[in-house]
């Protein structure tokens, strides 16, 4: 008898083997069925999250790593969900765990664990670019891939920019404690970024010693190591590497080296160059992306939406939004949907934009991208807009930010774009289908969708 096969849904990944298994998840192998690709399926049960209180670690996860796009971060692909699970689609790591390689092992040689160190602080650095501190790096959470090279995982214990109290400071404590920052144990606050530091020189010490600078059977003892910084050198270290690490970890986070200063350090430069390119923005892959194998977007018509995805977006039965966003992130208007055609909303986008002084350079029949004509914190805001045909009578509308300011792009979104459009939205996602408007009762009038 044929073994059956396990499509999620959405229909655009099967599900394969366990690869792995955790508290509140299971991992399988999987494959992108337009692609052939490998990739990794998180499965999780959403009555399990809930009677757990793991809610939040979710949603944290889920609103970190979209916006991270780096080379060594683990990707996440989508997520998707029915009734009673939630899929994460991730990009398939085949080497295993850091952890396991120093376990089988031992220590590492100095110029490998320069490369792993390097590639850690490289993607560290990114995170808190865009606002994340990890708050949980350590040799389990760092997957290696067929190349050997690292890859961050498991933002379950990250925190956004809106999870710091009025003194600017993150006060959870979490993480594991051999690697945890002192400051983190005190409950006076700390410094997210900081204390992902702190955690990146315990890392490079195992790789380079094969075992914990801190470390002791009685959890107290333990602290009070980690609170002075307590630990000694084997003797094969090199005089360069105890003085990073000695920089590293330092007690008082307010002299601790910072990532330019690790950057800046002889022994991290040392080594072959390595170009680093990555992208910016989170991007949904679908079967009609170049990328995504040999099928290819029509330019006489718009691509044809995921019935699934709009779903999962804009359904109160499935809408995520509940389970993964704050308040704040759920104001944020990316997604709508019309019943005018995809040419007509093309035109009515391109008008609003250019009346907000945007420039617009239509990138396909049914994509557009928009540029600011000033600067803002980060650059001039670039948004893409992309028009999917839903069905005959309807389409969705897609705004991505490509770069700039995410505050900027909120405030683009929700104050300027809502608006100008106000005419031809059915509905914005996350709002009641009726609640945008007053409709006539023919069926017609302001904000129905109709042009």
């Amino acid at each position: 008898m044929e073994e059956q096969r396990h499509i999620l849904p959405g229909g655009k990944y099967e599900k394969g083997k366990l690869i792995g298994t955790g508290t509140f998840a299971k991992v399988y192998h999987g494959r992108e069925l337009a692609t052939g690709e490998s990739v990794a399926i998180k499965v999780i049960n959403k009555d399990q999250v809930k009677d757990q209180g793991m809610v939040e670690q979710i949603q944290r996860e889920i609103s970190a790593t979209r916006l991270l796009r780096h080379p060594h971060i683990v990707e996440l692909r989508e997520v998707l969900a029915t009734k009673s699970k939630i899929y994460y689609v991730m990009e398939y790591v085949s080497g295993g765990e850091l952890f396991a390689k120093v376990a089988r092992g031992g220590r590492v040689k100095e110029d490998v664990a320069r490369k792993y160190f390097q590639q850690l602080i490289s993607a560290v650095d990114f995170c808190h670019s865009r606002g994340v501190s990890h708050r949980d790096i350590k040799p389990e959470n760092l997957l290696l891939n067929s190349n050997d090279d690292l890859k961050i995982t498991d933002f379950g214990f990250s925190a956004l920019p809106e999870q710091k109290r009025y003194d600017g400071l993150l006060h959870t404590q979490c993480g594991t404690p051999a690697y945890v920052a002192p400051e983190v144990l005190r409950k006076k606050g700390y410094d997210g970024a900081k204390a992902d530091i702190w955690s990146c020189g315990v890392v490079l010490y195992v790789l380079l010693a094969g075992f914990l600078p801190f470390h002791d059977e009685n959890i107290m003892n333990l602290y009070r190591k980690i609170f002075k910084a307590e630990y000694e050198f084997p003797p094969w270290f090199t005089a360069e590497t105890r003085k990073l690490i000695s920089k590293i970890l330092m007690a008082d986070p307010e002299r601790r080296i910072s990532i330019q200063g690790i950057q800046r350090v002889s022994w991290y430069r040392r080594g072959p160059p390595r170009q680093i390119s990555f992208r910016l923005k989170t991007e949904r892959v679908t079967p009609s992306d170049p990328a995504a194998g040999t099928l290819k977007k029509s330019t006489s018509s718009p691509s044809f939406f995921n019935a699934f995805e709009l779903i999962t977006s804009m359904s109160s039965g499935f809408d995520l939004s509940t389970l993964f966003e704050s308040k704040e992130k759920k104001k944020v208007a990316s997604i709508f949907t019309s019943k005018c055609s995809a040419a007509a909303i093309v035109e009515r986008i391109t008008a609003a934009a250019k009346v907000l002084r945007f420039s617009v350079e239509k990138e396909e029949d049914f994509k557009l991208r928009m540029e600011a004509a000033e600067e803002g914190r980060k650059g001039a805001l670039v948004v893409t807009a992309e028009v999917f045909e839903m069905a005959t009578e309807m389409t969705v509308v897609e705004f991505l930010k490509d770069s700039g300011d995410t505050l900027e792009y909120e405030k683009f979104c929700e104050e300027d774009v809502r608006p100008a459009l106000k005419d031809i939205v059915w509905t914005w996602q996350g709002d009641d289908c009726n609640s945008n408007s007053s409709v006539n009762s023919d069926g017609n009038g302001e904000g129905d969708g109709y042009c």
